[in-house]
């Protein structure tokens, strides 16, 4: 009678090939997380004017429907009118012009495990001497599976 010996390299590879198979009963998150400016305390809502110098708070809410991951505020010029394809209102805009000190700003954040609803409040300080004129505010939310949703604002900085 012959003996048979099973390779160990074949017995690891049976054995993850097993632990790697995933249950039918999950579900994949096929749902975006979602961000609302539109309330009492929502801001900047569209066309609102910043002054330099002055501290502002973004408030803004964000849910997802598995498990919130990060959020994210880039405040960047639009001297040249660019737009972003999830915009909302568009205000009017001041005349196209090249930047010499425009303000920059990007901060992301790693929310608390286990969130599906947040507000972020966010303090944001305008520089004294920084170009008024056009800008966006683009508020980003990234969930624990990785969908991200965005929206962008037209602000006015102005002196």
């Amino acid at each position: 009678m012959k003996r048979r010996i099973v390779s160990p390299v074949f017995i690891v590879l049976f054995f993850t090939f097993l632990l790697s198979c995933s249950s039918d009963d999950e579900q994949r998150d096929e749902e975006k997380p979602t961000i609302t400016l539109q309330y009492d305390n929502g801001f900047p809502q569209s066309c609102t004017e910043l002054k330099r110098g002055q501290r502002y708070t973004i408030r803004v809410k964000v849910s997802d429907n598995k498990e919130l991951a990060s959020y994210g505020i880039d405040i960047h010029h639009n001297f040249d009118h660019h737009t972003h394809d999830d915009q909302g209102a568009q205000c009017t805009l001041g005349p196209i012009k090249k930047p010499v000190k425009p303000m920059i700003y990007m901060k992301n954040n790693t929310l608390e495990t286990g969130k599906k609803s947040y507000e972020i409040v966010h303090e944001v300080q305008l520089g004294e001497d920084i170009d008024v004129g056009d800008y966006h505010c683009q508020i980003s939310v990234t969930d624990i599976t990785g969908w991200q949703a965005r929206t962008s604002v037209d602000i006015k900085i102005v002196k």
